[in-house]
This record gives C-alpha cells, structure tokens and sequence, in this order.
C-alpha cells in the first residue's frame, strides 16, 4: 500500500453524518486545481485530498458551507468554484452565453424570413 502524506480527513468520512452530507455537497462544487476536470470530491490529486481535509476540518468545527466555500474562494479565487460569483471580473462569462442565444435568435429570425418569401 502506497504511503501518503495526506491529512486523515481527506479520506475518512465526518462521524456527524449531516456534517458529512453538508461537507460532500460543497466537495462537488468546488473544482481541483491540479486536473481541472473533476471536482475535489472526485479527484484523486493530492491538492484534492488537503483541500477535502481542509472543508471536513472546517465543517466539523461548526462552520457553514457557505462561509468554507468564500473562505477558498478568498484562498485560491474564483476559479476554485464551478459556481463563480457575478463580477467585474467573471461578468463576460455569465452574459457571454445570453449573448450568443440573441444573436442565435436573430440569425434563425433572418434566416426564416428569407424561406417565407
């Protein structure tokens, strides 16, 4: 069996269950820095493991998920959440879709009016 560094928690389950099942729900918001791909709760990164420790330390102590989740935010920005809060920075990424969609929209509209003549 391979020796790992890893806090306990990455790995061992909160012995609150509602503590766990708050812990697990914010894991699979949160993506891994290391393989981007995958959210901590999924990866098998080490960065994944300490930052699994880190929402189990951090439940466990009594704090919200909420406030776990804005704390790495803070730590790590807001690329860490697949959910990224509205900004200055991030607000491209939340109107660049409706963007698309209207200009999708008046595309189809132009292409239908043409078909109808």
């Amino acid at each position: 069996m391979a020796q790992t560094a890893l806090p306990p928690l990455a790995y061992t389950q909160l012995r609150d269950p509602e503590q766990e099942r708050q812990a697990r729900a914010l894991m699979e918001t949160l993506r891994c820095l290391v393989c981007q791909g995958q959210s901590i709760a999924d990866s098998d990164a080490d960065m994944a493991g300490e930052m699994r420790a880190l929402v189990r330390q951090r439940v466990a102590a009594g704090e919200s998920p909420r406030a776990v989740r804005d704390w790495l935010i803070a730590r790590y920005g807001d690329y860490v959440s697949y959910d990224p809060p509205v900004s200055r920075a991030t607000l491209p990424l939340w109107l660049a879709p409706l963007l698309l969609l209207a200009i999708g929209v008046v595309v189809a509209r132009g292409s239908f009016r043409r078909r109808g003549r």
